[in-house]
Formats: C-alpha cells, structure tokens, sequence
C-alpha cells in the first residue's frame, strides 16, 4: 500500500519550496515497480480498494484479472501524478514540451452522455480553478452531461459581460442577453428577447437572485439557474419546484485558458477566445457614444454563438441571436424571419465574422439597424462601407474574429 506525496495540496497552497519538496521520488518508483511485478505482488494505491482486498485475502480470492486491475490502477495514479507536475512547471517556465499531459480525476459518473445510447462521466481538472470549480447544486435533480455542457459557456458570457448580466441559453447557444442597472431587468430583458427559446433553458445570472426575480423565473420551466447567490425568499419560491437546478457559482474564479477538442485519432488544443475588440470607424457616420457600448456588449454575445452568428442589440439587451447558419445573411434572416413583429429601429448589429458581400448590410437596413461591428478584412470590404455610406449607417471594425464551432 503506497500513499504519495500531497503534491496538489502543495500547489493550492503555493509556497514554491514546499511544492518541490512535496513532489514524490520514491513513491512513484515503487508503485510502478510494484505494478511492473503485478503477477507476484499486489500493489494498492487507491483507499477505496481496502474492503474488497481483504475480503479477497479472507477468501483466498486474488487471481490475474484483480492483480491486472490494481495495476491499471496504480499506472493511472503516477500518470497522473506527473501530469500535474509537469502542468505546473509549464506554467512556471511558459514552455510546451511537445508531449502535451492532461490529468483528470473523476469525479462521478453521469446517467448517460449526449443521447442516452451514451456512456458518460464528470472529470475534474485539478490543475485548473475555472468557472465550474467547486459549482453547488443546491436544489434539484442531478446534473446531466448536457447541463453540464450548457451551463459552461452560460458562465463564461455572464462572467465576461460583468455584474448584473444575465445570459439565457439553449443548446449551447444564447437566446437571450441583457445587462441592466438591476438583476430583475436584466431577466426580463433577457425573457423577452425570446420568450419561446428560453422555455426548458439555461439562465446564468452575474449576482444574487432576489424574490422578485424569482417570481418571474418561477412562471416558465427553467431547467438551470446558476447565480452567484440567491436570497432566501428567491429560494423559498424556486424550490417550489422539484424539477428545476439552482446552482450557486462563484465568478471570481478564472476562465481556462485552453480549449481541447477530440479528433478521430487527433487532438485539437487551441487558446480561448480572449480577443479584445478595437474600435476602429470605417464609415463617414461615427456612432455615438450608447451604440458604441451597444456594439461592444453584441460583439462579446456573438463570440459564444454558433457560427455563422449574428447578434442584434439594443440598449445592452439583445433583439436576436441568429446561430449556425452557412451563410451570414441567412443568420440575420433568421432573426427577422423570426421575430417578424419586432421592432429593431435604432439597433446595432454584431457579426462573428467580416462580410463578403453587402447584402448583410442591406438587410440590416431595411430592418432599421443602424450600426454594424464586424472584423473586417473580406477583398470586399469596400463594397459593405459604400453600403453603409449610401444609407447612412455607421460600421466600425473590431479586427476580430469570433468563429464558434
């Protein structure tokens, strides 16, 4: 039986000389010399393995395939182990080795993935303190994989677009956004951007959840509100309701810094989209003041929808959200197509991408946009400028790119 040094622990406290001298030498060599010689020895690194290794040892009951076992066990232990130390000195010396390690500790096992044909589990990353770290449920059914990868870039917009934001979200996209002076503004906005779409939604709340908040929360079926806190009286309305997840989170903690994505026999490892975006006035209008911070919180939205995006907004509140769309005009079709009684006079328009034809500013202007933020760079830029010019729009190029796949 080898326990290991607390290297983890070490590191949470951040004292360097003690996280050198809590990286375990000798352990590591014996557990996997232990392992090496599974078939003469038996080698247990994990506690939750003593109650059935004893009774096995009462039972004379120790063949190959349990001596296997621990020994999976004990290799996937000091991997383990090393990845973190090797994460860690990465971080101290910013250099990649060109062998990439990643170490992750289940945590639990989920009822099933995506579709219900689909094994599932919930793994922590112990190198990282993100926005899922430490989440309380603290009503509600257990967490499903698709909460889980729902609720993820809720957060991340919430915690991005700053106090008092609220971000509602379906299938990995948001379909309603606001930022008000109060946290019950901002719901309602958020609400009517899409009262239909939000129905058996995310709603991911930048502050504390108070009575009258819930009580307009508590009319619709929500299946996540995740908030920094809730206020008894809101918790006393919403547990009304058996059904419904209330999670508490904590914004302060950090955003990762990588994003991982499985290829069939590859891997895909890219840095999160943390580009700022400029401000650089392209058109013979400039826009004021209100729209330029109304371009601003459309362009942050647009980065968490899926591509093809367009966000239309008004006022720090978004009018529509038009995700996955392979043409471009075909996402701002989406939302005029959808909200057909809508009134988008005086709002501004945010794209994930440059425009390779003007026909997503003539659009834009018949329906009473009057502003534009994009990255620019497409041959034909010059062709969407004119466009703006003849009708007298203003469009500004944040030189940023915010594809979302």
């Amino acid at each position: 039986m080898v326990n290991l040094y607390e290297f983890q622990k070490a590191l949470e406290k951040g004292n360097p000389e003690d996280i050198i001298e809590n990286i375990d030498i000798g352990g590591p060599s014996m557990v996997r010399s232990a392992a090496k010689n599974h078939k003469d020895v038996l080698i247990v690194t994990d506690p939750g393995d003593y109650d059935e290794l004893l009774q096995r040892l009462r039972n004379d009951d120790i063949d190959l395939a349990y001596r296997q076992k621990l020994a999976m066990k004990a290799y996937s232990l000091t991997a383990f182990y090393d990845s973190v130390i090797a994460r860690y000195f990465s971080k101290l010396t910013g250099e990649e080795s060109k062998y990439k390690t990643y170490g992750f500790e289940k945590e639990n096992d989920l009822r099933y993935g995506e579709n219900p044909g689909q094994e599932a589990a919930l793994y922590n990353d112990p190198f990282v303190k993100g926005l899922m770290e430490n989440i309380e449920v603290i009503h509600g059914k257990e967490m499903s994989y698709n909460n889980y990868n729902d609720l993820n870039p809720a957060l991340e917009l919430a915690q991005e677009l700053g106090e008092n934001a609220v971000v509602a979200l379906k299938h990995q996209s948001p379909c309603g956004v606001a930022q008000k002076d109060t946290i019950y503004e901002s719901y309602i906005k958020a609400f009517e951007c899409d009262s239909q779409s939000i129905f058996g939604g995310i709603v991911a709340v930048n502050g504390i959840v108070d009575e009258k908040t819930a009580s307009k929360m508590n009319e619709i079926f929500l299946e996540i509100i995740a908030a920094s806190d809730f206020t008894d009286e809101a918790l006393e309305i919403l547990t009304q309701k058996k059904n419904v997840r209330l999670v508490r989170v904590n914004f302060d903690n950090e955003t990762v810094k990588e994003e991982i994505r499985y290829l069939n026999g590859k891997v895909l490892i890219q840095g999160k989209d943390f580009g700022e975006d400029e401000i650089k006035i392209v058109t013979d209008k400039k826009p004021s003041e209100e729209e330029i911070k109304d371009l601003l919180f459309a362009q942050k939205v647009v980065k968490y929808v899926k591509s093809n995006a367009i966000v239309v907004a008004k006022d720090m509140q978004t009018l529509g959200c038009g995700a996955g769309q392979q043409s471009r005009v075909w996402a701002l079709e989406s939302i005029r197509d959808h909200f057909k009684n809508r009134d988008f006079t005086g709002a501004v328009l945010g794209s994930d991408a440059f425009f390779p034809f003007p026909d997503t500013v003539e659009l834009a202007h018949e329906m009473g946009i009057i502003s534009v933020i994009q990255p620019g760079g497409s041959i034909k830029d010059k062709d969407s400028i004119d466009k703006c010019n003849e009708y007298g729009m203003s469009m500004v190029f944040s030189k940023s790119r915010h594809f979302k796949h």
